[in-house]
């Protein structure tokens, strides 16, 4: 990406068939190119590698909530300086990431999976001032869609969003 202009990545992916990634000026957002290999195969990748660690079945991509993602970072991007969304309340399950430049899908995923070592299956706990949550979505049993979008900021900082269907990390529940 050029650093002369802010860009939302745009992922959709449906029946499959890999929708390439479409970028956003503040003029508009183009229309996604097919291309094989993309950003949003990046993200169902790394999420299904760490649920097939722990024996969970494989996420597959929403174009639905790839478009939810898309809005919402679009939002954060141009209307709240890409600050950390307020998700309360959600439909959707939901992991977020705000931070260097150039983060890549697999970058992002990774960090959120490195939680799991903080988590405590056996008493279903994450360590004592540690949080376990973005990882315990990312392997959530009953979650089967995936959808994720990333915005980079004026400041060359990366806001990536990802949403879950159904949601997870219940309280008192175990994710798998």
């Amino acid at each position: 990406m050029a650093n002369a202009f802010v860009a939302v990545l745009v992922l959709a992916i449906c029946h499959s068939t890999a929708q390439g990634v479409a970028s956003a000026t503040s003029h508009g957002i183009t229309a996604p190119a097919v291309m094989p290999g993309t950003a949003a195969r990046e993200f169902l990748d790394a999420h299904n590698q760490a649920r097939a660690e722990v024996r969970v079945g494989t996420l597959k991509w929403s174009e639905q909530l790839a478009n939810a993602t898309s809005r919402l970072a679009r939002y954060q991007r141009n209307k709240m300086g890409c600050q950390i969304a307020n998700l309360t309340g959600d439909k959707y399950g939901a992991n977020q990431f705000w931070g260097g430049a150039a983060r890549t899908p697999r970058m992002v995923v990774a960090s959120w999976v490195k939680e799991k070592s903080y988590y405590d299956y056996a008493s279903n706990s994450c360590a004592p001032n540690y949080k376990c949550g973005l990882y315990t979505q990312v392997v959530w049993k009953n979650s089967s869609e995936l959808g994720c979008a990333q915005a980079t900021c004026k400041d060359r900082m990366t806001f990536t969003i990802c949403f879950y269907n159904p949601p997870g990390n219940y309280e008192g529940e175990r994710p798998y």
